[in-house]
């Protein structure tokens, strides 16, 4: 059984010749002929080589893996029960799904607060996140939960000013902020600023700490997509010169005057602009943990990516010994932006697999009497089932899930039915709601009431659409709460979930489907 698609993807914008009859190993036609004209990967790779190394087209895509690994979230689950209530009296009046308590608080201190137990763990200097942000920023504030600006959003703006290798003003990040603030209330929420190598050396985070009053601030040391630094396409060749000259890795390089003559011939459209890798030693992460706090850090988060096992010890332990207020666990297969398409297939710990790995050495330390900060997972989060198996997967140290492909998603979707409306011309499929926002958009009506029609009249139809997918999430996970007799997050429990096979037992340690509760059975038989 193959679980990799290996020579064709709507993400590569390839397929294979005969697709009914491929060799699995390789991926190849059963019968590759002479003449074909190359619709395959390799047949691509034959006349645009490393261009086909990336999801097409970039900046108006996301890309996650489509490999299917031999254990999922789907393999659980959830258990609810017939009897009892947890953090609620048991009254069938007051036991109701709308009283579940989604609310978490995390920080040293207790002081960061989120309506919701999810948080978007990093969008940064790609054009998907530009041209959506008003949405994601405005969205999540009034939702009351956390949004993460990404890696290199200063190292991108041409507006940014530094003087000696440093930032001194920027217009991108400056907007980032203040569309997220503008709209946060009620003392819910964050907005996270994230440093990469790049960031750091141009000491990002103290920038926003100072001239933007920033609170939180997130270290980076990878993600699920890819286990090398941030990319994205550069269709200007100004810009990327401009890159080139403020360190970053630029392929080819824009200054060679074959390679501008080659460009403006339009023998290829796009520049790359890479990131560097980090080398992380115990004694640079002191350093720059002791460096955000005396800047005036109030929250230092750690992101991490789907690296092999000794790593997230490493994390963990770091974020441990160092009083970190929350760590993000980020698994294979995910991306939001133009991760090597092979890399995100092929490269890092799964899902299940991750996850199990962190409730592993988080109780390992805890066992320990070792300090633990708030710890949150990502890995294709989506759905309101999958956030329970989620939180329940890692309880009691898992607070949180990541999200960004589904938020952006959701905000894209937003954004156009609002460009719709305002070129009347509704799609069919969502007229049937009717033809203005107030109609269309199922939360309208209650935010309306709570904002007043003037600062509802100005909401980005972005933020709604993230708004009101999030509510979902929220009803819907309420619901599956209280289906469970959990009415606060602190009650789930691994026992909320049972393993549908027995792979996803060993994995997770997690009881199979036939096993659970044998001994509360046999109390109540005997």
């Amino acid at each position: 059984m193959s679980f990799s698609r290996v020579n064709s993807s709507s993400a590569t914008l390839t397929k294979n010749r005969t697709e009914d009859s491929i060799t699995s190993a390789s991926g190849m036609c059963v019968t590759c002929v002479d003449g074909c004209i190359g619709m395959c990967e390799i047949g691509k790779s034959a006349y645009r080589g490393h261009e086909v190394i990336y999801p097409q087209p970039f900046g108006v895509i996301t890309t996650a893996a489509e490999k299917k690994y031999p254990v999922d979230y789907s393999h659980f689950n959830i258990m609810g029960t017939a009897a009892g209530a947890h953090g609620i009296e048991m009254d069938s009046d007051k036991a109701i799904f709308p009283a579940v308590d989604l609310e978490v608080h995390i920080g040293n201190d207790g002081g960061l607060k989120f309506r919701y137990p999810w948080i978007i763990s990093g969008i940064g200097s790609t054009n998907i996140a530009k041209n959506n942000w008003e949405g994601l920023a405005i969205g999540s504030a009034m939702s009351g939960t956390g949004l993460t600006i990404g890696e290199n959003v200063v190292g991108m703006d041409p507006g940014a000013v530094f003087k000696d290798g440093r930032i001194v003003d920027t217009v991108d990040l400056k907007r980032r902020v203040k569309l997220y603030k503008d709209y946060q209330h009620g003392g819910y929420g964050a907005i996270i600023v994230q440093a990469n190598v790049e960031d750091g050396r141009l000491k990002v985070q103290e920038y926003a700490i100072e001239k933007l009053g920033v609170e939180c601030v997130e270290l980076k040391w990878g993600q699920g997509a890819k286990d090398i630094g941030g990319e994205v396409k550069i269709k200007d060749l100004k810009k990327a010169q401009m890159l080139h000259e403020r360190g970053y890795i630029v392929l080819p390089d824009p200054t060679d005057r074959n390679v501008i003559k080659a460009f403006q011939m339009g023998a290829f459209k796009e520049f790359e602009r890479h990131s560097r890798v980090g080398m992380v030693t115990e004694e640079s992460f002191a350093a720059t943990i002791d460096g955000l706090r005396k800047a005036g850090a109030k929250y230092i988060f750690l992101k991490t990516g789907a690296y092999r096992p000794a790593d997230l010890a490493r994390a963990i332990s770091f974020s441990s010994k160092y009083k970190l207020d929350l760590l993000t666990v980020d698994a294979a297969g995910g991306g939001t932006g133009m991760s090597p398409w092979r890399m995100m297939n092929e490269w890092g710990v799964p899902p299940v697999e991750l996850h199990s790995l962190v409730y592993q050495y988080a109780k390992r330390l805890s066992d320990n009497n070792r300090h633990l900060p708030a710890i949150a997972i990502n890995g294709g989060f989506s759905f309101e089932d999958q956030i329970f198996k989620g939180l329940a997967m890692g309880a009691p140290f898992v607070k949180m899930v990541g999200m960004a492909r589904a938020p952006i998603a959701a905000a894209m979707v937003g954004k156009t039915i609002g460009l719709s409306i305002a070129a009347q011309q509704v799609p069919v499929y969502i007229e049937r709601f009717g033809n203005t926002k107030d109609e269309i958009f199922v939360t309208a009506s209650s935010l309306r009431q709570e904002l007043g029609s003037e600062v509802f009249d100005k909401l980005p139809t972005g933020a709604l659409g993230l708004y009101t997918y999030y509510e979902r999430l929220a009803q819907g996970l309420r619901q599956l709460m209280a289906g469970s007799r959990k009415f606060a997050l602190e009650y789930l429990s691994r026992n909320d979930l049972a393993a549908l096979t027995r792979e996803a037992a060993e994995i997770s340690n997690i009881q199979y489907i036939m096993d659970i509760d044998k001994s509360e059975v046999d109390n109540i038989l005997c």
